[in-house]
C-alpha cells in the first residue's frame, strides 16, 4: 500500500502529467496544507522513490532556453498500485481521516460500479463500528469511567458518525451519475 503522500501525488499524476514544480503549485492552490501538509521537499522525494519503483516516469522535456524538466506519468505498475491502494483505502477506516480524503479525491481511477460496492462496504463497516463503540456509552459507564474518557469516546463517536456522513454523501453522487468519468 502506498504512503498518503505518494498516493496524493500518483492520484493528481494520473489526473494530468506535471513535472514536481507544477505539483508543489497545484498543492498550494488546493490548499491541501490545511488539512495534510507536504512539505515540497517530501514532493521531490517521493517521485523520485516512485520512479525508482518503476511506479512513474519521467519524460525530459524541453521548452526553448528553458531548463529541462521532467514530466511525470504513470506506469501501468503505478496505475494498478494506485487503485489498490485506493481500494484499501476506500474500505478501512482510521482516525487519520486523511487517508480516506485522499483516496476519496482520486477514486474516479476506479469503475463506477466498483466505487459504488466499495463505499456501500464501507458504510456497512463504519455502521458496525458506531454499534460497537456505542455500546460503551451508557449512563453506568459515564458515571464510572474519568470525565476525559467519556468526552473521547463521544468524539470517537463523532467522527465516525462524520464518516458515515461523507461516505453516503459521496455515494449518492456516484448513485446519481454526478460528473462521473468512468
Amino acid at each position: 500500500m502506498l504512503s498518503k503522500p505518494a498516493t496524493l501525488l500518483m492520484g493528481i499524476i494520473n489526473e494530468k502529467p506535471l513535472n514536481a514544480y507544477e505539483i508543489t503549485k497545484l498543492l498550494a492552490y488546493m490548499n491541501i496544507k490545511w488539512w495534510f501538509n507536504v512539505a515540497d521537499s517530501t514532493v521531490y522525494a517521493t517521485l523520485k522513490n516512485l520512479e525508482k519503483r518503476g511506479l512513474i516516469e519521467g519524460t525530459i522535456e524541453r521548452a526553448g532556453n528553458m531548463p529541462d524538466r521532467t514530466i511525470y506519468s504513470l506506469t501501468e505498475k503505478g496505475e494498478e498500485e494506485l487503485k489498490e491502494t485506493i481500494k484499501k483505502s476506500i474500505l478501512q477506516f482510521s482516525y487519520d481521516t486523511n487517508i480516506f480524503t485522499i483516496a476519496a479525491f482520486f477514486m474516479d481511477i476506479l469503475e463506477t460500479e466498483e466505487k459504488k460496492e466499495l463505499l456501500e462496504e464501507r458504510l456497512h463497516s463504519l455502521q458496525s463500528y458506531l454499534t460497537g463503540i456505542s455500546k460503551q456509552d451508557n449512563e453506568v459507564w459515564k458515571q464510572e469511567a474519568p470525565g476525559i474518557h467519556v468526552a473521547n469516546l463521544e468524539r470517537m463517536i463523532d467522527i465516525v458518525q462524520a464518516e458515515i456522513s461523507g461516505t453516503k454523501r459521496l455515494l449518492s453522487v456516484i448513485r446519481e451519475g454526478k460528473n462521473i468519468e468512468k
